[in-house]
C-alpha cells in the first residue's frame, strides 16, 4: 500500500494553504477536506478494496459473515422476544431484521473508524497524504457489507412474500441518508481516537446502549403502550429524534410495513430530509474538526 499512497500523495491536487494567521478558517478547512476526498478518489478506492480484502481474510468465512451474522442475531432476538416475551409484532423475524441490517452497517463502521487512523501510524509518520481518506474508505467499505446483507434480507422476504412490494426500491434512498450520517460519525471518531485512546471502549458500550434505546426490537408505536410514555409524551418525541428511530422506521416501513401487521408503505420523507440536512451539517463539522486536528496526528502517533 505504501507505493500507491506515495504516488497518490504526490501526483494529485496539493493541499490548500493556510490563511495569514496560520490557522485555516472553518470554511477553508471544509473546502480543503472535500477537495482532498474528491482529488484522491483513486486512493479511496484502493483503501476500500484493501479494507474489504482485510475483512475477508481475517476469518474463514470472510465476507460471508455479513450474511450469517445478522441471521444469527435475528435468531437470538426472535427466541428472546417471540418465545419469552410472546412477541411484539407479527412476522417478527422480518420486523427485527429490517433494523439489524442497517445497525450492523453503522456499528461496524464506527468501530472500525476508531482505529482506522491510529492503526496506520507508521504510514502517517512516513508519508504525507490526506488522512481524511482513511475514515472515508472505512465508511464506504461498510456499504459493500450492507449490500451483502441484502442477500439474507431477500431470502427472509421470500418467506413473507405478501410483504414483498416495489416499495423496497426505497432502500437505496434511505441508505444514502444513513451513509451521510455514518460518514459524519466515522470522520469524527477517527480523529478523536488519536487523542483519546479509550474512545474505542467507550464507543462499544455506547453503541450497545444506543441500539437498545432505538426502536430496533420494538416499534415507536409500541412505546405508546408504556405508562411512562403515556404520562410524559415529550419522552416519545425525544425518542423519535434519535437518528436511528428515523432510519429504522423508514427501512421497516418499506420492508415490513406497519407495526400492527399492515403491508409496506412509503417512508416518512419529511423525517428523512430533516435527518439528511442534519447529517450534512454534522459531516461538515466533522470534516472541520478532523482537519484542525490532522496536523498533530504524526506528533501524537
Amino acid at each position: 500500500m505504501l507505493p500507491f499512497a506515495a504516488m497518490s500523495a504526490t501526483t494529485e491536487a496539493p493541499v490548500a494553504s493556510r490563511n495569514a494567521a496560520g490557522t485555516p478558517a472553518a470554511v477553508a478547512l471544509l473546502g480543503q477536506g472535500i477537495d482532498e476526498i474528491r482529488s484522491r478518489r483513486r486512493l479511496v478506492r484502493y483503501l476500500v478494496h484493501a479494507e474489504m480484502k482485510k475483512r475477508g481474510s481475517d476469518t474463514l468465512l470472510g465476507n460471508v459473515w455479513w450474511v450469517l451474522d445478522p441471521l444469527l442475531q435475528m435468531a437470538v432476538y426472535v427466541v428472546l422476544v417471540t418465545i419469552i416475551a410472546r412477541g411484539l409484532a407479527p412476522d417478527y423475524p422480518l420486523f427485527v431484521f429490517a433494523a439489524i441490517l442497517p445497525w450492523k452497517w453503522f456499528s461496524s463502521v464506527v468501530n472500525d473508524a476508531t482505529t482506522c487512523v491510529v492503526s496506520r501510524d507508521r504510514l502517517i509518520r512516513q508519508i504525507a497524504f490526506p488522512k481524511i481518506v482513511l475514515p472515508v474508505a472505512t465508511a464506504t467499505a461498510g456499504v459493500v457489507g450492507f449490500a451483502w446483507g441484502l442477500i439474507p434480507l431477500g431470502l427472509i422476504m421470500l418467506l413473507f412474500i405478501e410483504r414483498l412490494t416495489p416499495l423496497v426500491l426505497w432502500i437505496p434512498v434511505i441508505a444514502v441518508v444513513q451513509y451521510v450520517f455514518t460518514l459524519a460519525v466515522a470522520v469524527l471518531v477517527s480523529a478523536a481516537n488519536v487523542f483519546f485512546r479509550d474512545l474505542g471502549n467507550i464507543t462499544r458500550h455506547g453503541l450497545r446502549l444506543w441500539w437498545y434505546l432505538s426502536p430496533g426490537l420494538y416499534s415507536l408505536d409500541a412505546l405508546t403502550q408504556v405508562s411512562i410514555f403515556r404520562e410524559h409524551p415529550v419522552l416519545l418525541t425525544v425518542v423519535g429524534m434519535n437518528p436511528f428511530a428515523v432510519l429504522f422506521e423508514s427501512y421497516r416501513s418499506v420492508i415490513y410495513g406497519t407495526s400492527d401487521g399492515g403491508l409496506p408503505t412509503s417512508p416518512n420523507l419529511f423525517a428523512l430530509v430533516v435527518l439528511l440536512v442534519v447529517s450534512l451539517g454534522l459531516l461538515a463539522a466533522s470534516i472541520v474538526v478532523f482537519k484542525r486536528l490532522e496536523a498533530n496526528f504524526a506528533k501524537v502517533l
